[in-house]
Parts: structure tokens; C-alpha cells; sequence
């Protein structure tokens, strides 16, 4: 089944368990303004409800980037008009990028180019990350003065720490390849190979277990920073082993065939 959603800015397709997601301003190197930040919350809220969604991707439309972050212009309208300042601890809409990486289903996000600031904040919220070999990232809020409030917690957790305070203190921009060498995107393929790729890496995934990736993605967010004794006996959700798949995997494998899996 395909089904489009989605609004002015951002294109949501759902097509064969998997959500598309793309940010949709080439002309403003997608940026994110007020209405593609609330989009974003609502179509991942959507997908988490959505027992026909197994796993989303997220791209940018055109050849020049990802998303250049928040919508400056945007901001300097509202600085210009006497707005009070965002506060990402004082919205009254949820923070979409905590929206993305609360989403219980696998999320990839497919970097076609720039992923800068809050575009590189979106991408951290997902999963995985494949890169265009021409793609750059960066956090430059440093340089607008500006904060990075996402990005400074989730980027020391992907990186190693000194990788870290460098990006954030300096705002320099580093390519894919550099990116995958600290283990910040996993996989750098030619621009033109990239919607292939990230197709096959998702139907990959949708080849294994749904609730096994499930568990596997709240036991690493619930156990990412505690002591192996207490991580072990954490009671996670959804429960495999109990499962109308787990009978299915087993008897698939007995069958010599691919099993049939239904996420319950």
C-alpha cells in the first residue's frame, strides 16, 4: 500500500511498512522553519502509532543538502518583530528531534548532502546514518550564537568526547568520509548510489524480526549508560520471546524458508 501525507516542506509517503520522509525546500537547502518542525513531530508521532509501520527513512530533496539546519530567516523575521527567543527547554510544542529518537521503530537517515545544525540534530536522532560521499556536517551555532541544546547531548554519544568539544568549540564542517571514521555515519556511498542504499539497508531490516529490532533499540536507549548487572535485568518492551514471530522464525528456519513475520 502507498499512502501520502505530509505538507508544503516536507513529502511523507508510507509504502511497504516503511515511512519516507522528506524535507522538502531545495531552494532554502531544506531548512527548518516553525511549520516543517511541527510537521515533523506529527508525522513521527503518527508512525510510532502505526502498527503497518516497521521503519522510516528520512532524506532531503534535491542535490545540495540534507538540511541547513533551522530557518534563520525565519528567526531574524521573528527577532525583527519583537518575538520572545526559543527556548528548546520552553516550547510549547514537543522538540522534534526528541520525537525522532523516541520513535520505537528503526529510523535511517539518508544524508544527500550538507546536514548542518539542526539538520545534523535531526540525523543524530535517528538510528543509522548513510552519507553521500559529498555530504559535510557540521554544528555551527557556535558561530550565530546559538546553542545546539540537542546536539551537545547527542553528539559526545556517537563520537568520542574530544571529537566532540572540537565540532561544537570550532563549528568546522567535516566531509562523510571523516564522519564515518569517528563512527558518525555508517556507511559513505556515491551520491547517486545513496536512495538505493538506504532502500536496501531499511528492507534489510524489514528481512528480520520487527519486535526483536524493537527490543533491540529500547534495550540500547535504556541501557546505554548503565553498569551490565543492572542493564541485564532492565524489563523491556516488546517481549520476542513470547511472541507469535518467535514461533514463526523457528519454525521457518525447521521449513527452510523465510519466515513470515506479522510484529506480534
Amino acid at each position: 500500500m502507498t499512502e501520502a501525507l505530509g505538507t508544503d516542506g516536507l513529502r511523507v509517503e508510507v509504502r511497504d511498512r516503511v515511512g519516507y520522509v522528506t524535507l522538502d525546500r531545495p531552494e532554502r537547502r531544506n531548512a527548518l522553519g516553525s511549520a516543517e518542525m511541527a510537521a515533523l513531530v506529527e508525522t513521527f508521532v503518527r508512525f510510532d502509532a502505526d502498527d503497518d509501520v516497521w521503519a522510516v527513512v528520512i532524506t532531503g530533496a534535491g542535490d545540495k543538502a540534507f538540511s541547513a539546519g533551522r530557518d534563520l530567516k525565519e528567526l531574524a523575521g521573528r527577532d525583527s518583530a519583537g518575538a520572545p527567543p526559543p527556548s528548546p527547554m520552553r516550547q510549547p510544542l514537543r522538540n522534534p528531534f526528541e520525537v525522532v529518537l523516541e520513535c520505537r521503530k528503526p529510523t535511517v537517515a539518508a544524508l544527500n548532502g550538507a546536514a548542518l545544525g539542526g539538520g545534523l540534530e535531526l540525523a543524530l536522532a535517528c538510528d543509522v546514518r548513510l552519507a553521500a560521499d559529498t555530504a559535510t556536517l557540521a554544528l555551527p551555532e557556535a558561530l550565530r550564537g546559538m546553542g545546539a541544546n540537542f546536539g551537545s547531548v547527542m553528539l559526545p554519544r556517537l563520537v568520542p568526547v574530544g571529537i566532540a568539544y572540537d565540532m561544537l568549540y570550532t563549528g568546522r564542517t567535516i566531509s562523510a568520509d571523516e564522519a564515518a571514521r569517528w563512527g558518525l555515519v555508517n556507511r559513505v556511498v556515491p551520491f547517486d548510489d545513496l536512495p538505493d542504499a538506504a532502500e536496501e539497508y531499511v528492507r534489510t531490516l524489514l528481512a528480520n524480526a520487527p519486535l526483536t529490532i524493537r527490543r533491540y533499540k529500547q534495550v540500547i536507549q535504556s541501557s546505554l549508560h548503565q553498569a551490565p548487572a543492572a542493564a541485564l535485568r532492565l524489563d523491556v518492551r516488546p517481549d520476542p520471546y513470547s511472541s507469535e514471530d518467535r514461533v514463526e522464525g523457528v519454525r521457518a528456519f525447521a521449513e527452510k524458508r523465510a519466515p513470515q513475520w506479522r510484529a506480534r
